[in-house]
Parts: structure tokens; C-alpha cells; sequence
């Protein structure tokens, strides 16, 4: 059992945000907790205009979304790294590798952890459509994350 999910982006400001939103869009407050990091975030952004466009017009919304880089006190004992493309995961296992260990931390993309290829798209620079694409790959990422952790339970 997994006692905590870090939704792992490039900048924490898309991707990873419109993850832990609809993560908790879909679970109740017994779900175990979720937060967004990225890999590359120099200073504190809000989150991109356009994915809290998209979150908005599905009921969604992070009360506070600023970008957070990916640092060691993220992690817990027995924590699921789920990235957005194997680029992302291999970096967390490069940069973390002794914690990983330690923890017991599952570093692993999302699409992989629900048996699929390939990376998740990313509409950084894209339209609201790209956005809207996202939104619809992840929701459905999503979902298979959580019957997978029910069934596991």
C-alpha cells in the first residue's frame, strides 16, 4: 500500500497541477495524498492561465498551485512516483537513487504503471484543445491509478 503520490511534470505548472487536481476530483477524503512536483523549476509560477481554464470548466480547482521542484522531503516511506514520460521517471531515479532505495519508492511513468506506452502529451505552448486533450488522457490515467491502488489495497 502506498502511503503518498508525487505527480512528477517538467515545470509544475500544467501537467502535474491538472493531475493531483483531478486525483483528488476523483477520490474522497480517505484517498491517500497527492501532490505535483517538478523536475526543472527555478523560481515559484502559478499555474499555466490555460490549465486552470480546462480545471475550472470540469469543477476542478488547487486552492494554491505554485510550482515546486521535486526534493528529497517529498518523499515518504513506501511513495509512488508516477512521471509523465520515462525522461522524467530515469531523471527521479538519477537524482534520488539512495532515497529511492530507503524509502521503498515506486519511480514509474504513469502510463506504465497502468500497463500502457509511451509518454503523456505535453500542451505546454499548446491551445485550450491541447489543454482539453490532456485533461482527457489524464482523467482516464487517472481512473486506471485508482482501481489499480483499490484493487491493490
Amino acid at each position: 500500500m502506498y502511503a503518498k503520490i508525487i505527480f512528477v511534470c517538467t515545470g509544475d505548472t500544467a501537467r502535474g497541477p491538472m493531475a493531483e487536481a483531478i486525483y483528488q476530483g476523483l477520490t474522497d477524503e480517505n484517498r491517500i495524498p497527492a501532490i505535483a512536483r517538478g523536475t526543472v523549476v527555478l523560481f515559484p509560477e502559478p499555474m499555466n492561465p490555460k490549465a486552470e481554464s480546462v480545471l475550472e470548466a470540469h469543477g476542478l480547482a488547487l486552492t494554491s498551485s505554485v510550482s515546486q521542484g521535486l526534493e528529497a522531503a517529498d518523499f515518504v516511506q513506501n511513495t509512488l512516483v508516477l512521471a509523465m514520460s520515462e525522461q522524467l521517471a530515469d531523471h527521479v531515479r538519477s537524482q534520488f537513487p539512495e532515497l529511492i532505495e530507503e524509502k521503498q519508492v515506486t519511480v514509474d511513468t504513469i502510463k506504465a504503471f497502468n500497463g500502457e506506452t509511451g509518454d503523456v502529451i505535453d500542451p505546454y505552448g499548446g491551445t485550450l484543445i491541447d489543454y482539453e486533450a490532456y485533461y482527457t488522457e489524464m482523467n482516464r490515467l487517472i481512473k486506471k491509478t485508482i482501481y489499480r491502488l483499490e484493487e491493490e489495497a
